[in-house]
């Protein structure tokens, strides 16, 4: 295929969506070519199944103008850092060949959060190394290492490293996040009660927008850490 500029890693479907959606929506329109992988399917949920996350994705992909979409179903709750579980995201990479990718927070409420996001960096890592063999659809896969791996903020506040301004695609952002009808606030919902299902919950992806906008005066905008120094051409690219 061809290539992507920016892949984003999701523990979660949805995780990308919370976190990471108005940064994919704002390089959309500027014309380039943006992707998730999910590494499970949410099967552990309280609310909802697999088969309508599936569902529900589909819609939000859609909504994103995504390029790209995948599904690694690793196991929601269980996958670990294993040979088998670093080929699956090396494949993903080299077909994909994105030059930044977008990762889970490096420490977070859900454990699997932490887990994704080491899982995901190692993997940017080894898929650039050209004696590590790998298959797409019975093609042999070249080496490729993305430029570099940025983590999103996800339910812990964290000061973040990168800001990017999300002004104009807040609102769609908004609509991604609510194409998960299982996981987030339905007044007629009949389902459990969670820590992300309130109305207060979906208030909150806002303010936070709001206070990441404040730090580089814009109206609303979504962090990032980074585990290497950023580069620029000049200090002018910068504020």
């Amino acid at each position: 295929m061809k290539p992507l500029h920016i892949l984003a890693f999701g523990a979660h479907p949805d995780d990308v969506e919370l976190s990471a959606a108005g940064t994919l929506l704002s390089h959309k329109a500027q014309g380039f070519r943006i992707g998730i992988c999910d590494l499970s399917r949410g099967e552990l949920g309280t609310r909802g199944s697999a088969d309508l996350r599936d569902e529900e994705a589909a819609k939000s992909s859609a909504i994103l103008g995504l390029d790209f979409r995948t599904n690694l179903d690793l196991g929601d709750g269980f996958f670990e850092e294993t040979q088998e579980t670093l080929l699956a995201l090396i494949r993903v990479i080299r077909y994909t060949r994105p030059q930044v990718v977008l990762a889970n927070a490096l420490s977070d409420r859900h454990p699997d959060h932490a887990r994704a996001a080491e899982l995901t960096s190692r993997a940017c890592f080894l898929a650039g190394l050209p004696k590590i063999q790998s298959e797409w659809e019975g093609q042999t896969q070249y080496a490729h290492r993305p430029q570099t791996v940025y983590h999103y903020i996800q339910d812990r506040y964290t000061e973040p490293h990168l800001v990017i301004d999300i002004g104009d695609h807040l609102e769609t952002k908004m609509q991604s996040i609510l194409a998960y009808s299982s996981q987030f606030y339905d007044p007629n919902s009949q389902e459990p009660e969670t820590p992300i299902s309130g109305e207060a919950f979906l208030e909150g992806i806002r303010a936070r927008a709001q206070a990441f906008g404040r730090l580089i005066s814009c109206t609303y905008a979504e962090g990032f850490h980074t585990q290497k120094p950023i580069g620029a051409l000049n200090l002018l690219d910068l504020h």
